[in-house]
């Protein structure tokens, strides 16, 4: 059963790896990103690059996720893509490779929607380039988590 607030709204107070898998109660996991994490959208850039940066893209989609919920509704796309390339990276990582075209390929379609427009500055094509890559790789057998992590770090500045 899922941890719930008080408002009944799901929370997740269960310990993660570093890889962001579920480990038991009461086991020391890595810091994690509060449920009430409301960040700007400078700031969700920032620290998302930062945790990829570590290769936490687990923790990276934990902040994105945070600004899609409490931003304006009219960026939800935007961050909700991020968000699932991150989930995505996560699956490389776990050696999961229909778990992250799943995800990388959603993610993609969200940025994708975007054209040329640069939210933020961010180059939406190039990341959604990159993320299509990491796909081919993957179709491949020659996914590598580090190299896709730091092709779409890359992107997030």
């Amino acid at each position: 059963m899922r941890d719930r607030d008080e408002a009944g709204r799901p929370r997740s107070s269960r310990p993660r790896d570093d890889f962001g898998r579920p480990l038991p109660y009461g086991t020391a996991g890595v810091p994690r990103v509060p449920d009430d994490y409301a960040p700007d959208a400078r700031e969700a850039i920032d620290e998302a690059r930062r945790y990829l940066e570590t290769g936490h893209p687990f923790h990276a989609h934990e902040v994105l996720e945070a600004r899609w919920k409490t931003g304006p509704s009219d960026e939800r796309e935007l961050w909700q893509g991020l968000a699932q390339i991150c989930v995505g990276l996560t699956h490389v990582q776990r050696g999961n490779p229909s778990g992250a075209v799943a995800l990388l390929t959603r993610g993609a379609a969200r940025l994708g929607s975007y054209g040329s427009r640069r939210p933020f500055d961010l180059d939406l094509r190039a990341m959604t380039l990159a993320a299509d890559q990491i796909i081919v790789e993957i179709d491949s057998g020659t996914p590598d988590a580090n190299s896709a992590i730091s092709r779409i770090v890359g992107h997030l500045k």
